[in-house]
């Protein structure tokens, strides 16, 4: 029997809306749709009625879908002559675990491509009217989880912030305590501007813009999905949300 294909799709932060063009046309052409949890249920409704839908969703602190059973699904289908669609949130090669499913399907020599996603690094930053870089604020940023925090594999956010002038954390927003004290910590000052923006790009995104010293306090009851912002891009919230929000009323 001939191969089918893997297609490896980012489905962007949230929002169905923000889905690429390409990412749309697989989608619709699926067999088998392997889909994330928090992929939004009008992208799973533009596949045919008669595709699989099968579900690969990882709870926060609950990985009870194992990575090689999907690893699995991804090769099963294939196998069988069928047009796969793994659609992941995000971009699937921006900590989505994309490039560990495209290295096994190319060690099983199965035709894949991938398809990149709108990060919810970038977007759900923008979405809050924060810009990542900005001239005279940060020329560059980095990017990086919230799962490193703790333990011998800690991450030393504080280093990754004075280094690259804006901080995105994903993932991270459960890791908030340990984040802020180890920022602290190591010396970044009480007044430096931090977002917490929970469910970025949807109906029920939330921003709270608060300094090191207030988030705690401020962001305690911000939930996941999140993305965590340090540096002083975040003061440009106050001026560019009243805009955007005036120029939509002309």
């Amino acid at each position: 029997m001939t191969l089918g294909k893997v297609y490896i799709v980012g489905a962007g932060p949230g929002d169905p809306r923000l889905i690429t063009v390409r990412g749309l046309e697989c989608i619709r052409s699926a067999d088998v749709l392997v889909h994330d949890r928090l992929v939004s249920p009008a992208l799973l409704d533009q596949a045919p009625a008669a595709a699989e839908r099968i579900y690969a969703g990882k709870e926060p602190h609950d990985h009870s879908v194992d990575q090689g059973r999907i690893h699995g699904l991804l090769a099963l289908h294939a196998e069988q002559g069928r047009t796969v669609v793994r659609l992941k949130g995000g971009d699937p090669f921006v900590f989505g675990r994309g490039g560990e499913e495209a290295a096994f399907l190319a060690a099983r020599g199965i035709p894949f491509e991938i398809v990149p996603g709108v990060t919810s690094a970038v977007a759900v930053p923008a979405l809050a009217g924060i810009p990542l870089t900005q001239r005279g604020v940060s020329a560059s940023f980095a990017v990086t989880t919230g799962h490193g925090c703790g333990g011998a594999a800690a991450l030393d956010y504080a280093a990754l912030l004075r280094g690259a002038g804006t901080l995105v954390i994903l993932m991270g927003v459960r890791s908030l305590p340990a984040i802020v004290q180890q920022l602290r910590g190591a010396g970044v000052a009480a007044e430096m501007p931090v977002a917490v923006i929970s469910s970025g790009s949807r109906p029920e995104q939330r921003v709270i813009a608060s300094t090191l010293a207030n988030v705690l306090q401020d962001a305690r009851d911000a939930a996941p999905p999140g993305v965590i912002v340090v540096g002083e891009v975040v003061k440009l919230r106050d001026q560019l949300v009243p805009l955007a929000a005036e120029l939509a009323k002309a």
